[in-house]
């Protein structure tokens, strides 16, 4: 008996010697981390666990109640950056001492990855909501000079959009509906909204950056290099590659006048019938003009922004699209600025309400996913998805945005992006609940039910995926060697990006960060270019 426990013992005490060493390294590595801190980036933006303001500053900008609970993973501090060097001293400290950080500018990363880990971890946050300058310059056109922007990447849409409708009524940035997202985050997932048909993404109208690297560099576009340039307009940059400071961006024109049209049509008056038209029209219809359908309870809302007036959009909807019946009353004249708050916040917004940088939405928990489709789906589907998953007392919405235009015309290697020529439309399948709503548990369960329920129907092999709807469901990284896996992150990154445009990622990563400090649940791998 003696003899066999001697053995028992001794593993023991070892396994508690080496947990206590481990713990007083930890505990060593993060005090030197923090004093390190301490001594590059001023007091005032540094908020540890200890400062009364830490629990306010985190949750300043968290989009997403179900991520600020108690049983959250939260950061050992938070950097609240004003300039580059607090980011290159954020950087240089993290790195030295071992404690990886993640990177917010607007927080609405779908799955908090901004501001939280998924997993047990010692991380930071590094806030860039403290860079948010916005400087626009006309260009001159008779000499061939665009007008461009260079916009920070703590500044929301709603910023950029406003400083450049201010500049001029004539010109215009294609980028998301939400005018509190943060640029950074949206950028480097793509970014589309009301303009995608007519312009593209967003990133497709990106011309250079400043970044800082895993060595605490700040790099523009020519020392990054044409790998890593592509990489970090659309690949996820923030969690990847390096912290985008900034963003030049080229501007487009647009009319002084636009049309948008709210129209909505229950399942009385037809919905399904004008939806399963609509998979077909809204894709091919000019590039002017941009039809979306919000899609809750036993109601498809048809929602169009036109780049010109009521006279000239009427004939196009007569012609190409009759079942919706648009007609004058329905047409409201404005212009690109005054479109931005008509279509997210509603008509009585001003464009002075896009510069708030909170939303009522925030104070709401969330779960979406999504998908994309390739060919019609039948009308009997849908009458299907009105009659039961739409029915339910838990259900959430479907958000349909029509590709075509401009985006088909892009190859589907010009940017990590791939989701190009074929594709009819993006679906987000999203569902809310508060505070008095419970855990969520059917709701989330509404949208994996549903999105289970659409595999049939949508784009296949692989079954496609918008990264700026983020979703880890659809798969997590694994760390071999500290390192992360490239075969586990084919599971989610080939959804999100094609095969070839996941690998090539994967070599701008190798090229850029090959010890893979930049790193979450769902970060570009490194891969050596031979392997």
């Amino acid at each position: 008996m003696q003899s066999s426990m001697a053995p028992s013992r001794t593993m023991a005490l070892l396994a508690m010697l080496l947990v206590s060493r481990l713990f007083f390294c930890s505990q060593a590595s993060t005090d030197g981390f923090l004093a390190c801190l301490t001594a590059s980036v001023p007091e005032q933006l540094l908020f540890t666990r200890s400062s009364p303001s830490f629990a306010s500053v985190l949750a300043s900008s968290v989009r997403n109640r179900r991520f600020l609970t108690q049983a959250t993973v939260r950061p050992l501090c938070v950097v609240t950056a004003t300039n580059a060097s607090h980011v290159q001293a954020a950087v240089v400290c993290g790195r030295q001492h071992g404690v990886r950080l993640r990177v917010r500018s607007g927080g609405h990363d779908y799955e908090g990855l901004s501001y939280r880990s998924a997993r047990p971890e010692t991380f930071f946050v590094v806030d860039l909501a403290g860079l948010r300058s916005v400087r626009v310059s006309l260009g001159i056109p008779r000499e061939g000079a665009p007008a461009t922007a260079w916009v920070d990447s703590g500044a929301t849409l709603g910023e950029l959009y406003h400083a450049i409708g201010k500049a001029s009524d004539r010109l215009a940035f294609p980028a998301g509906l939400c005018p509190t997202v943060g640029v950074g985050g949206h950028l480097s997932g793509g970014g589309f909204g009301m303009l995608l048909r007519k312009h593209g993404l967003a990133v497709d109208h990106v011309v250079d950056a400043t970044m800082v690297d895993a060595e605490g560099r700040v790099l523009d576009r020519d020392a990054m290099g044409q790998d890593v340039f592509w990489a970090i307009r659309g690949g996820g940059g923030g969690g990847s590659f390096g912290i985008v400071l900034s963003w030049r961006v080229k501007l487009v024109a647009v009319p002084p006048t636009v049309t948008a049209f709210t129209i909505p049509r229950s399942v009385e008056q037809g919905a399904v019938d004008i939806l399963t038209k609509w998979q077909e029209v809204a894709p091919a219809l000019p590039d002017d003009l941009f039809v979306r359908v919000l899609v809750q309870r036993q109601v498809a809302k048809f929602q169009a922004l036109y780049l010109g007036t009521c006279d000239a959009l009427l004939p196009v909807m007569r012609r190409r699209f009759p079942e919706l019946g648009v007609n004058r009353t329905h047409c409201k004249e404005m212009t690109w600025l005054q479109s931005v708050p008509y279509v997210y916040l509603g008509s009585g917004a001003t464009v002075e309400d896009i510069l708030n940088r909170t939303d009522p939405v925030d104070t709401t928990s969330s779960k979406a996913t999504s998908d994309y489709v390739r060919h019609a789906i039948a009308r009997d589907v849908w009458e299907e998805i009105f009659a039961t998953w739409l029915a339910r007392p838990d259900a959430g919405l479907m958000i349909l945005d029509p590709y075509g235009g401009q985006m088909a015309r892009v190859p589907e290697a010009a940017t990590p992006f791939p989701h190009r020529a074929g594709v009819l439309y993006n679906v987000q399948y999203m569902n809310f609940w508060g505070g008095g709503g419970g855990d969520g548990a059917a709701q989330t369960a509404w949208v994996r039910d549903v999105y289970a329920f659409m595999e049939p129907h949508v784009s296949k092999n692989p079954r496609e995926a918008y990264v700026n709807y983020r979703d880890l469901d659809l798969g997590e990284n694994v760390v071999v060697g500290n390192v992360t896996s490239y075969e586990a992150g084919k599971v989610w990154g080939e959804k999100y990006y094609s095969k070839g445009n996941f690998r090539r990622l994967a070599m701008a990563k190798r090229q850029i960060d090959p010890d893979d400090y930049f790193r979450n649940e769902q970060s570009i791998p490194p891969l050596d270019a031979d392997d």
